[in-house]
């Protein structure tokens, strides 16, 4: 199983970055320093600015569409040229991070792009128009603000069986998870309760390798971490590729990902909640390797408290 893990990052990583070392990839000992993160071929757009060509450009104006920043049409030529299209997707893009804004792919924005993050979208789309994201100061929600309607207010969550990761044992995996939803149905009147009846289950739990039938694929290691969906779908899906831990006290790896960290902010979107701009809260759309952020921040409360209220006291 850990073999053809290897063999799956390393397939996918040549497909998305190119000058990638697939012979050092394709080692069933996989060490730290022959693993390359999903984007590592942004490090070659250092100091671009508009005007400028590259091949790793046509992957950064897909990276940008994905996550919102970008509209492409479907049929469309994506170029290999830094346009004033991209030279705008920037500008956005450090605005929403806090970064300096300058249009030019610097080395600060370039270091934020390769950071590992969640697979939805910085800037969501209302009716075709790009609204409330740019310049964002605080949490947001997804269109229409969805929430588990009051009839539904007691949820339950499996694991999926059939898509599981070695590394993780069972009861480290009950541990984490019933912790993240622990700290938010302590600030919302939304209780969660685990259950064996994975079909029937409100919230679904799985770890999944590139593309896994829902239309968003993921990308190997250091790349998209995890993704959710707006209630009341419950699809909760993690990328398997990655090297989950429970505790990074006892995991050495430099891309290890702490899994509650990511359960944590996912289950914000599970709720309903879209990505902070806070760095701080749990909301912030990236977390790079070897970094653990469970506890809520304010602006997370604010947020998941707009959509179901406070617990009575």
């Amino acid at each position: 199983m850990e073999f053809m893990k290897v063999l799956f990052m390393a397939s996918f990583c040549v497909i998305v970055c190119e000058g990638i070392n697939t012979r050092e990839l394709f080692s069933p000992k996989l060490s730290n320093k022959s693993v390359e993160s999903a984007w590592e071929c942004f490090k070659n757009l250092t100091g671009a600015q508009r005007g400028d060509t590259s091949k790793a450009m046509i992957i950064l104006k897909h990276y940008f569409q994905k996550f919102g920043y970008l509209s492409i049409s479907d049929g469309e030529n994506v170029t290999e040229e830094f346009d004033e299209m991209t030279e705008s997707a920037i500008k956005m893009y450090q605005q929403n991070f806090g970064l300096k804004v300058t249009g030019k792919l610097d080395e600060q924005t370039v270091t934020q792009l390769m950071t590992p993050r969640c697979g939805r979208e910085d800037v969501m789309k209302f009716n075709g128009s790009k609204t409330g994201s740019y310049g964002m100061k605080h949490y947001t929600y997804f269109p229409g603000s969805p929430r588990w309607s009051v009839n539904r207010r007691h949820l339950t969550y499996a694991f999926d069986p059939d898509n599981e990761v070695p590394e993780i044992t069972q009861t480290d995996m009950q541990t984490v998870f019933a912790s993240a939803f622990h700290r938010w149905a302590a600030v919302i009147p939304v209780t969660f309760r685990e259950t064996d009846d994975f079909p029937s289950a409100d919230i679904k739990i799985g770890f999944f390798y590139g593309s896994h039938g829902d239309g968003y694929p993921f990308d190997g290691v250091l790349g998209i971490l995890a993704h959710s969906f707006a209630p009341e779908d419950g699809r909760l899906h993690f990328d398997g590729a990655e090297s989950w831990t429970v505790n990074l006290e006892y995991n050495s790896a430099m891309t290890a990902i702490d899994l509650e960290s990511v359960a944590t902010h996912e289950i914000g979107h599970i709720l309903g909640l879209g990505h902070s701009s806070i760095k701080e809260a749990i909301m912030y759309p990236t977390l790079p390797a070897r970094t653990r952020k469970i506890n809520l921040q304010n602006d997370d409360v604010r947020g998941v408290q707009g959509l179901y209220g406070s617990n009575p006291k």
